[in-house]
């Protein structure tokens, strides 16, 4: 087959019948007749039917029959049109077909380990998609998972995404320039990932978590405008939608300010959701983050349904009602959100039994006050503790009717409050389907705090090189540094944080400052950031830039359940890659050539001490702490279990232990009630937990 005459199979259409052409591409689906073989033929462009005619071809009949599924192939034929209730309107080439007169196996392949097809050979089937198989087993055959023709049109668009957005900036008069992958490691947030030096032993670069530095020194350098689609890495905890390395679209530009950024942002962002049929409404709104937490409990709210937080904190200020009385006294506030017409849904028992006494502490809060409005009134298990006034305040605040669910959250603490009320509106949406499909509504978050306390002193929001919205304060009065703004952005959409940005301190003055507040020494400031802070004192402009998350834009777009299936080759929920089994060891000889066989020297590893004592040890490994009085009851149970081990080493041969080491019985605890330990109440169990909700360890989600 001569390739350079080849065309693609899913470009065929009625106006090719009587065309001699020639394909190739992947076997997806055959259907034997006897006498005729069907088979969809499949390449990037689309499917074509392909038939094989014993009448027509009879030379073709044992290779054709040797045919199955993915093998690589090329066939040549004439385009018919397909007879009068045979075509397959689920295939754009669905009115034709080939009719073979030669075919190659390029090459055969062995048996799937799950179908690729995803189109029925006849009209009306569709065939099961990816969802029906297990992720690692498709991250592990990505090569084969690839091929399917729903991932294909993800990577298809992601690439005119792309493209769109070299075009828009280009226009705008961005310059895409490269920035280093090996650089210096920089606190930003996240772990860095490390790179050993060969050529400088016991010296590391840092993979970079984003080309923060450098875009600022292209500023500086003059450029004005510029953009790239960057790879960036962050050792960050796993969550669904997060990768340890990503693609963000990147920019900076010099001489603007936030409105510059917004004018931008919002064009690029209509042009890139155009790409998937999406049309958003401009302009975009915006929203202070102070809102933002104050009537949704988040810095990146779903605007797609209501439920926002109503302040009632000064209803209950005289209240006989002892929880919140007791609460509004210790300076906490009383939020509630009104679910419209719900009260059919949200029975007495739900509301009592699910949200309050197992929902709402599930979510970190101690509980929840629920009412109904019916005849015009208001019904709760706690309402006749609530004056007339106060009833008569909450259905007017409310602007709660017949049939509304109100649900409040009262706590000594605001972060509390929100956080929790935050999530119980998300909760209450989707239970509810007040959530509604197909549309989209974006927003700017702004004005974020500077910073953020920590038990010791404060610590950056952002990071260290974001303006404030004012230069004159005291680097060393806390509570002027928590009161102070920035002049930060995020761009987020249904709830999802798309990207994020800032104006840049252009002062070394200011720059300063924020290091000094930060607590960083002269020394610490010339080790970490010394080249960077040098290039301010060479008139660097004022600006500005963003960055959106390529991976998470380009699956809201096409709306795909996980940013894995808009990246080629991802890592699974455990920063693992079934396919190349990355992360994986590396030989001594490469270590000794890095110089990391004995990095460190002689320094002793923390928990080393411990291993001389075999209690000492399993202490440590366990973090469960020993008493002297409880050693020589856990050396004789450590005694007993070596023996039992050597019993089962004696067993001949590989097979299973013939005979139990142990009674197989389960005693009793003793009593016949259900009690808490008061090693719970006095904080003993719990006292090396590395985190606590409620009175239980606090351990890794297993269902996300």
């Amino acid at each position: 087959m001569n390739f350079q005459n080849r065309v693609p199979c899913g470009s065929l259409r009625p106006v090719d019948a009587g065309r001699m052409v020639q394909a190739a591409g992947w076997v997806d689906a055959l259907r034997d007749h006897g006498e005729v073989i069907f088979a969809h033929l499949r390449d990037r462009s689309g499917i074509v039917q392909v038939v094989f005619d014993w009448n027509r071809a009879p030379r073709l009949r044992e290779t054709a029959r040797g045919l199955k599924e993915e093998f690589c192939v090329a066939v040549a034929g004439t385009v018919v049109e397909r007879m009068p209730g045979t075509e397959n309107p689920s295939l754009e080439t669905g009115d034709v077909e080939i009719i073979a007169t030669d075919l190659t196996v390029l090459n055969p392949a062995k048996t799937l380990p799950f179908l690729i097809s995803e189109k029925g050979m006849t009209a009306g089937v569709e065939l099961a998609g990816p969802g029906a198989v297990a992720e690692d087993l498709r991250l592990q055959y990505r090569y084969l998972d690839l091929r399917r023709p729903s991932m294909q049109d993800h990577f298809i668009k992601r690439h005119r995404i792309v493209k769109r957005v070299r075009d828009f900036l280009d226009e705008r008069g961005f310059l895409e320039i490269e920035t280093p992958v090996l650089t210096k490691s920089t606190p930003e947030g996240a772990r860095d990932y490390l790179v050993p030096s060969r050529v400088h032993p016991g010296h590391f670069y840092a993979l970079p978590q984003s080309p923060q530095l450098f875009k600022q020194l292209l500023m500086i350098s003059g450029f004005e405008r510029y953009f790239q689609i960057v790879r960036c890495f962050r050792d960050e905890d796993l969550r669904p939608n997060r990768q340890p390395e990503f693609t963000q679209i990147d920019l900076e530009a010099s001489f603007i300010d936030e409105e510059f950024i917004y004018e931008l942002m919002e064009e690029l962002t209509v042009r890139m959701f155009a790409v998937g049929g999406i049309e958003l409404p401009r302009p975009f709104p915006r929203m202070t983050y102070r809102e933002a937490m104050d009537t949704a409990g988040s810095d990146r709210p779903d605007l797609r349904f209501g439920l926002r937080f109503v302040e009632a904190t000064d209803i209950f200020r005289n209240t006989n009602y002892a929880i919140f009385q007791k609460i509004i006294q210790a300076g906490g506030c009383v939020k509630g959100i009104n679910v419209k017409g719900q009260s059919d849904v949200l029975s007495k028992n739900v509301l009592q039994n699910e949200y309050a006494k197992q929902i709402v502490p599930s979510l970190g809060g101690m509980g929840m006050t629920w009412m109904r409005v019916a005849g015009g009134n208001l019904e709760s298990n706690i309402v006749q503790f609530f004056s007339e006034a106060e009833r008569q305040e909450i259905l007017r605040r409310f602007e709660a009717e017949e049939g509304d669910v109100l649900m409040l959250i009262a706590d000594p603490s605001y972060a509390v409050v929100t956080s929790v009320l935050g999530k119980l509106r998300l909760h209450v949406a989707e239970r509810l389907g007040l959530i509604p499909s197909n549309t989209y509504c974006p927003l700017w978050v702004t004005e974020f705090p500077l910073f953020e306390p920590t038990e010791d002193w404060v610590t950056s929001c952002h990071h260290p090189f974001t303006a404030p919205d004012r230069v004159d304060f005291d680097p060393r009065n806390r509570d002027e540094l928590l009161s102070l703004r920035s002049r930060a952005y995020d761009l987020v959409m249904n709830g999802e944080e798309l990207g994020g940005g800032s104006i840049r301190i252009h002062d070394k003055k200011v720059q300063h400052k924020v290091f000094e507040a930060l607590g960083l020494t002269p020394e610490d400031i010339a080790g970490k950031f010394g080249f960077f802070v040098q290039a301010l004192e060479y008139g660097a402009p004022p600006h500005g830039g963003i960055a959106l998350g390529l991976d998470r834009v380009t699956a809201m777009i096409l709306g795909t359940a996980s940013i894995r299936d808009v990246i080629a080759f991802p890592k699974n929920r455990s920063a693992y890659c079934p396919l190349t089994q990355a992360p994986a060891p590396v030989t001594r000889q490469q270590l000794a050539e890095l110089g990391l066989l004995n990095l460190g020297g002689e320094t002793v590893l923390p928990g080393m001490e411990k291993e001389g004592d075999i209690i000492d040890t399993l202490s440590w490994v366990s973090r469960i702490g020993v008493v002297e009085s409880e050693r020589s009851a856990i050396h004789a149970a450590v005694r007993q279990a070596e023996r039992l081990a050597e019993k089962i080493q004696a067993i001949p041969g590989d097979g299973e232990p013939l005979f139990a080491v142990i009674d197989i019985t389960q005693p009793p605890r003793p009593g016949t009630e259900a009690r808490i330990s008061p090693f719970v109440q006095s904080g003993e169990l719990l006292k090396n937990a590395p985190a606590l909700k409620g009175d239980y360890f606090k351990v890794a989600n297993i269902l996300e």
